[in-house]
């Protein structure tokens, strides 16, 4: 008991409530984010491409502005820039429930069928939810630049690594915990599941705004950072060193592969395997795989150098995509430990996916801060997300062509065999990421050639 009074204690009382809030902040977003293309088409009415692009400028804008919002939260002090990020959060999460539901009480739509389109197709009353997007953008890019922020302020250096572990933890919880919750609720509720999904949403950030309001107290965070000026000069020398541009645009094709978790798989899946699928389970197979090898993979790789890592991961996402793939093919009357071949198959590749994450994103930031030049590591990491903002516009938005190509909506068609004709080549989308995987790993490799041959000949110079 006393040891365990003595870890509490070793760190601040702020420390654990931005951990417990963490926790709520992830479950609720990884909550809706894993079916927002679904909420978009089946709740809105978009298109594929349409929902689509909203959701991957939605996710691009959470990986491109945190850097932005931290030099703002820098100057009016972590507690206030939380409590301003859970307010809007709150009132994000709460109307992306609220909307649909005074449609629904306006006699606009109707969700009681499952897979039904509503009656919003083509009306503007369907871009209504992108001031409410926004504000969870707004708190969510707060959220990503404090939290982390306070975690390094709050810890020492003695026991910083243990903080971060503890952090992470957190974060891969509270992103299985949401992803848990939609599932039984899709299920029981169908289409109106979607929509009380929301709710939970803001039920999570609205207690970690109330916990922030009255156990969160810390002295240590306030009128220090960058200005707007210096993280917009750091983009600009971002964007135009060569190497480092370059790199990201390399990973960008590992993330684009990656993002298809959310863009891509849930309709997919309840395309073909039915609505009996479960699309939030099968995407916590991703984090279950990191957890369990990432440490096994550490061990495996640690003498090896972070590009080797790296170009090892890049390579088994092709297998993964192809995995993906081949579920379409095999007989769908043929269950493999009683699932679809298609959710069985997509299962084994989000394996194959969380294997080649824990080569590629723990060395990631270690291989990039050292193409940075020397004395500006920390403005150069401050965008080393960059990868993830292109991933998701690009990502998402070849998601939504390739479904609308490869595998359409079924409710667009008059009879389901003319909806199977329409999908009989559904598993072409996934040859498309194989393809752009296969070329970023090959990229990678010369990338690294030509890299070690420049500093070769500016190593002869000097």
């Amino acid at each position: 008991m006393e040891k365990i009074k003595a870890f509490f204690n070793s760190y601040s009382k702020a420390f654990w409530v931005t951990n417990v809030v963490e926790l709520f902040e992830r479950a609720a977003y990884y909550g809706v984010f894993i079916v927002i293309t679904l909420y978009l088409s089946r709740i809105l009415g978009f298109n594929d491409v349409q929902a689509a692009t909203i959701a991957g400028v939605f996710s691009g804008c959470l990986y491109l502005l945190p850097t932005f919002a931290g030099a703002l939260a820098d100057k009016i002090g972590f507690r206030n820039s939380m409590l301003l990020a859970f307010s809007l959060l709150t009132l994000g999460y709460l109307g992306l429930g609220l909307y649909p539901t005074w449609l629904q009480a306006a006699g606009l739509v109707n969700y009681s069928e499952t897979t039904e389109f509503t009656g919003l197709t083509g009306s503007y009353l369907q871009y209504g939810i992108i001031p409410v997007m926004v504000l969870i953008v707004i708190g969510g890019a707060f959220i990503k630049s404090v939290i982390s922020g306070t975690v390094t302020k709050e810890t020492s250096a003695e026991n910083r690594a243990r903080g971060f572990s503890i952090f992470y933890a957190m974060v891969n919880i509270g992103a299985f915990s949401g992803k848990t919750v939609v599932d039984p609720l899709r299920k029981a509720m169908g289409n109106e599941g979607l929509i009380v999904l929301n709710y939970f949403s803001a039920t999570m950030t609205l207690l970690a705004l109330i916990a922030i309001w009255f156990f969160y107290k810390s002295s240590q965070n306030t009128g220090e950072g960058k200005s707007f000026k210096d993280i917009w000069n750091g983009l600009i020398k971002v964007c135009t060193n060569g190497r480092l541009i370059t790199l990201i645009i390399i990973i960008t094709g590992f993330w684009i592969v990656q993002q298809q978790l959310y863009a891509t798989m849930p309709k997919y899946v309840l395309r073909l395997a039915g609505e009996g699928a479960s699309p939030s389970w099968y995407a916590n197979v991703n984090p279950l795989v990191v957890f369990l090898t990432v440490n096994l993979v550490a061990s495996i790789m640690r003498n090896r150098t972070a590009l080797t890592s790296m170009t090892f991961g890049m390579f088994i996402m092709p297998v993964s995509a192809l995995c993906m793939a081949y579920g379409n093919t095999l007989n769908p009357g043929h269950h493999i430990l009683g699932m679809h071949p298609v959710a069985f198959m997509m299962v084994v590749g989000i394996v194959f996916q969380g294997l080649a994450e824990t080569f590629i994103s723990p060395r990631f930031l270690e291989y990039f801060s050292l193409q940075a030049p020397k004395g500006e590591e920390g403005l150069y990491l401050g965008f080393s997300h960059l990868h993830s903002f292109l991933a998701s516009i690009f990502g998402f938005g070849l998601s939504g062509w390739l479904l609308e190509k490869y595998c359409p909506e079924p409710t667009l068609f008059e009879t389901h065999a003319q909806w199977e004709a329409a999908s009989a080549h559904a598993h072409y989308i996934w040859y498309y990421f194989a393809a752009i995987a296969m070329v970023s790993a090959i990229g990678l490799i010369v990338y690294g050639k030509v890299v070690n041959y420049l500093d070769k000949k500016n190593s002869s110079r000097a």
